[in-house]
């Protein structure tokens, strides 16, 4: 086995808390393929529910590990009841187990099944960056958050990848899961979150305004 770790030769062995739940989060501090779920199923859904999918995922398809050569093969419909039996892994079922495979289908095609392989010989972050946008389900704003997790809690840090992360990367920053280290780090980040959802929503208000008053003019 790798020295360093199943996240590659960057990689440094840590725990996450991101679950908050002890089982949930040594299996996304063991394993990229569960770590690269979680990020997928972050979205609508509480954080903790989301990075809890996976080993909820894994005690319903058995076995020790997630394995995504197995996820990519799997009837689609008998894959999509692992997440719909109650109570469901996230709150649209269907649709995420459906990214979920897809995501898996990616990995066993381009990197042997193996998730780790996505940031083990990237070049660059600009590179890794490349890669992980390029997973499904995975957008800009997504993959700059898990190349900042990659970067910030598993030491996987190829050069340029704070600017790669945005300002996800930023030192000392809480604005997202790469910043969870625990429940009071966990307040901080959602109250950021918070802050920036209301400052949207402002802003939104603002240019509304702004049409009506415009178009009042005319």
């Amino acid at each position: 086995m790798d020295p360093m770790g199943r996240f590659g030769r960057w990689a440094m062995t840590v725990t996450l808390r991101l679950a908050q739940n002890p089982e949930a989060d040594a299996l996304l501090s063991r394993s990229p393929l569960a770590a690269l779920i979680g990020m997928l199923l972050d979205q609508q859904v509480p954080m903790e529910k989301a990075f809890a999918g996976p080993r909820v995922l894994l005690d319903r398809m058995g076995g020790d590990d997630l394995d995504a050569h197995r996820i990519a093969g799997y009837d689609p419909e008998a894959f999509t009841a692992f997440f719909t039996e109650k109570p469901a892994i996230h709150r649209y079922p269907g649709s995420m187990a459906t990214r979920v495979q897809h995501l898996c289908q990616h990995l066993d095609e381009h990197y042997g099944g193996d998730a780790s392989a996505v940031w083990q010989d990237a070049g660059s972050g600009a590179e890794l960056l490349r890669r992980l946008v390029e997973l499904p389900g995975f957008g800009q704003q997504k993959a700059q958050i898990f190349l900042a997790l990659l970067g910030k809690q598993f030491g996987v840090r190829p050069t340029g990848w704070r600017e790669a992360a945005g300002p996800y990367g930023e030192q000392h920053s809480h604005r997202s899961v790469a910043d969870i280290t625990g429940p009071e780090s966990l307040v901080r980040v959602r109250a950021f979150k918070q802050e920036a959802k209301q400052a949207a929503k402002q802003e939104a208000a603002e240019r509304q305004a702004a049409k009506r008053a415009q178009s009042a003019k005319s």
